[in-house]
């Protein structure tokens, strides 16, 4: 038996504009220095996978869906995706190894996609630019396995680096940068699943604008829709909004609350990214050499404020160590992935950033921000 191709994809940190993606919302992903690697090579008739952390192994053969959400089936899931978008897929052999913690908000799952796609892809004579990996993993999730996510992980782990990711039609990413600061993530040691939070949000979301639909007049109705994914979020005004708001139930208004606060300061942060200097209430004097990291930690630390206020996704353990970290010297925390569980993500200086550690987290890594997809033939 001989391996033929290694590939391997970062983690990620759920940087900007959380819980945004399966809205069709542009959101904002960090790479990390953790990563997932996928070895692939050639098997006659059957697909065998292996798990080097776990030592999980099985085999099934090319096309077979997934029964469940065990290794093997995230496996048997990108399999059956590649087959879809027309990769002549056949047996294999493949051994996979990550250091990207499960459940833990950093995209394991996507990350193991990424990588395990990107392999069979390069080993079969498919594709493998990020975008064609990065929508295959996508389907291979979403799709394939069900789970009800957007495309921030897929997309943030097989492009890398700090990522503007569209998650609309044609899907574009736009490359950013931040220089000076580097990234702590506090293991809050609670476990969660994106299966059972999302699903309970979007529902959630969809009331809520079924509600506001029967409230609201015509001219507002015209750019909403019970289908949250279509709702034209960016020409949407809160104060034009609230008197309909005030008429549904609080924790439904509050779901469209946040979706439209969360955009709007994701947008603020776009332009600190880029360079410019702006203003909100929540914003402080955006002076000195490190006038962007203030400003982008100011938004995370707000952005974590309306996971927990007006989404209901963080827990007391997330936010005292979002305050923990800020009273340690970091520019701003939030909490990454879908919540309840998880890690906060911390934004400080190189030099500050063992201080903030030692908060009451489980485990805490000083993260740097990495490239994406790899591929390499053996």
């Amino acid at each position: 038996m001989r391996f033929e191709v290694l590939a391997s994809a970062p983690g990620r940190l759920d940087f900007l504009n959380t819980h945004q993606d399966y809205k069709g919302l542009p959101v904002v992903s960090v790479a990390i220095n953790l990563r997932t690697r996928a070895k692939a090579g050639r098997l006659e008739g059957l697909c065998r996978a292996k798990s080097l952390n776990t030592g999980e192994a099985g085999e099934f053969k090319p096309g077979d869906p997934p029964r469940g959400r065990s290794f093997i089936d995230y496996v048997k899931a990108a399999v059956l995706s590649l087959m879809r978008f027309g990769v002549n897929v056949s047996g294999c052999v493949l051994e996979v190894e990550s250091d990207v913690p499960v459940a833990s908000g950093m995209a394991s799952s996507a990350a193991l996609l990424v990588s395990v796609a990107g392999a069979l892809s390069a080993l079969w004579g498919g594709l493998v630019e990020p975008s064609f990996v990065a929508e295959a993993a996508y389907v291979a999730e979403r799709e394939i396995m069900g789970i009800p996510c957007g495309r921030l992980d897929q997309y943030g782990s097989a492009f890398g680096g700090i990522s503007y990711i569209n998650t609309r039609p044609p899907y574009n990413v736009e490359r950013l940068s931040l220089e000076g600061g580097v990234f702590v993530a506090l293991d809050s040691g609670l476990r969660h699943s994106t299966a059972d939070i999302h699903p309970r949000r979007q529902r959630e979301l969809e009331e809520g604008l079924k509600a506001l639909i029967a409230a609201a007049p015509p001219r507002i109705r015209e750019k909403l829709s019970e289908k949250y994914w279509e709702v034209k979020w960016e020409e949407l005004d809160e104060e034009e909004l609230r008197p309909y708001l005030e008429a549904i139930p609080r924790a439904l208004a509050n779901r469209i609350l946040f979706t439209i606060r969360m955009h709007r300061s994701t947008l603020l942060a776009l332009e600190i990214l880029r360079g410019h200097k702006v203003e909100a209430p929540f914003l402080p004097e955006l002076d000195g050499d490190d006038w962007r990291l203030k400003g982008i930690g100011a938004v995370m630390t707000y952005q974590h404020s309306l996971l927990r206020d007006l989404y209901d996704v963080s827990t007391p353990e997330l936010d005292a160590l979002v305050a923990g970290a800020i009273s340690r010297g970091a520019y701003g925390a939030k909490l990454s992935g879908a919540g309840l569980g998880g890690i906060v993500m911390a934004l400080a200086s190189e030099g500050r950033a063992e201080s903030i550690k030692g908060i009451g987290e489980a485990k805490s890594w000083t993260l740097k921000v990495d490239e994406g997809l790899k591929i390499q033939f053996l």
